[in-house]
C-alpha cells in the first residue's frame, strides 16, 4: 500500500521549510506541486523542501521539482533548494537532472547557504475597502519606482495596480494587501485577499464595457497569474520586465 504523501510547513527566519514525507507517485505528486506553490505563493524569501522522508516509488522527481524550479523562477521569483541526507535519494535526482534546475543539499543549513538569493526590495501596503483603494495601490506604485529608480515601471505598473485592486473590490468582499517586488529589473505587483475562489479572464466584454480589469493587466504584464496561497485565499500578480510589454 502507497504511503499517503505529507506536508509539514514551518517560517524559518529566511525561509519556509516544506517537509515531505510519503510516497511520490501519479496519484501525490500534484499535492507536492501544488503545496510547494501554495507556501511560495506567500512569498516568504525562499523555499527548502526537505525530502529524507520522501519515497520516489519509481517517479521521476523532475517533473515536479523541475517545474516547481521554474514556476518560482517567473513567479515570486524567490530562490528553491531540496535538502536529501540520503545519498541513494540525492544520486537520483542528479541522475535525472534535477541539480540543473535546483540546489540539492545533504541537510537544511547546507541547502540554505547554497541559495542563490538575487537583490531585492519590496513594499507591503494594506489597502482599506474603499472606493480609494485603487488610487492608493497606483499611489503605492508610482513612489516605490521613483524611490527605486525604475521609471520606465511606471505608466504599466499603475495601470496593473489599479486594476487588480479594483478587480478585488468589486469581485470579493476580503481586505486586500498590495505586495511590490523588485528584483533583477522584474517588478511584481500582486494583490492578496482572503477569498479563495480564483481570478478569472472572461471573455473579453464589447468596448465600452466596464470588466476590462484583467484583459489590461494580462496585456500590460510580461506574465501573471493568479495562485492559492498555504495560509489562506489567494494572491494576483503581474511580473513587468525592462522589455515591456508581450508582443
Amino acid at each position: 500500500m502507497r504511503r499517503p504523501l505529507e506536508l509539514d510547513v514551518t517560517s524559518q527566519a529566511r525561509f519556509a521549510l516544506v517537509t515531505a514525507q510519503g510516497g511520490l507517485h501519479l496519484g501525490s505528486y500534484r499535492r507536492l506541486r501544488d503545496g510547494l506553490l501554495e507556501v511560495a505563493a506567500d512569498t516568504p524569501d525562499a523555499v527548502i523542501a526537505r525530502i529524507d522522508g520522501l519515497d520516489f516509488d519509481g517517479f521521476a522527481p523532475l517533473s515536479v521539482f523541475g517545474l516547481v524550479a521554474r514556476r518560482l523562477g517567473t513567479w515570486p521569483g524567490i530562490p528553491f533548494a531540496l535538502a536529501t541526507g540520503t545519498e541513494d535519494q540525492a544520486r537520483t535526482l542528479r541522475e535525472q537532472g534535477v541539480h540543473r534546475r535546483v540546489a540539492i543539499q545533504g541537510d537544511v543549513p547546507s541547502a540554505e547557504r547554497a541559495l542563490c538569493r538575487p537583490a531585492r526590495r519590496q513594499l507591503e501596503l494594506p489597502l482599506h475597502r474603499d472606493p480609494e483603494a485603487p488610487a492608493l495601490a497606483r499611489t503605492a506604485v508610482r513612489e516605490a519606482c521613483a524611490r527605486w529608480s525604475v521609471p520606465h515601471f511606471v505608466y504599466d505598473g499603475i495601470l496593473v495596480a489599479g486594476e487588480l485592486a479594483e478587480n478585488t473590490l468589486r469581485h470579493t468582499g476580503s481586505a486586500i494587501t498590495l505586495r511590490l517586488d523588485l528584483r533583477r529589473d522584474r517588478l511584481t505587483i500582486a494583490v492578496l485577499d482572503d477569498d479563495p475562489r480564483p481570478a478569472v479572464l472572461l471573455p473579453r466584454p464589447t468596448p465600452g464595457a466596464s470588466g476590462l480589469g484583467l484583459h489590461i493587466v494580462a496585456q500590460s504584464a510580461a506574465e501573471w497569474g493568479c495562485s492559492p496561497r498555504w495560509s489562506g485565499g489567494k494572491v494576483v500578480w503581474a511580473v513587468l520586465t525592462s522589455e515591456g510589454r508581450p508582443g
